[in-house]
């Protein structure tokens, strides 16, 4: 079985590009052991400077999808929506508004 990958936009606000990439560079320990365990093993987001959109694409290993669709409800995970919330887009519960991408192109 191979890895799924999935790939999301989100919208980052105006002004908080910075503190958004901070943030980040200091995910918290239990938040990464949250989403390994959810068999998240390769994420990676990317910023188009013109729009503030965020651009998202991670790798799931094959069997995680119960504990992939499990992790909204982990604490961990609603504690780093609610850091998170005032400087992005996000839906209520402080989730990040996220626009799923078609894959049109894989090289390996």
């Amino acid at each position: 079985m191979q890895d799924q990958i999935l790939a999301f936009k989100m919208q980052l606000k105006p002004g908080h590009v910075a503190e958004y990439k901070k943030r980040h560079d200091e995910l918290w320990p239990e938040l990464a052991a949250a989403l390994r365990e959810a068999g998240i093993h390769d994420y990676s987001i990317f910023l188009d400077e013109q729009t503030l959109s965020l651009f998202a694409v991670l790798k799931r290993r094959p069997g995680a999808e119960a504990s992939f669709d499990a992790l909204p409800q982990q604490p961990v995970m609603r504690r780093w929506w609610d850091h998170m919330a005032e400087l992005m887009e996000v839906e209520p519960g402080n989730q990040p508004r996220q626009w799923p991408l078609r894959p049109m192109f894989h090289f390996a």
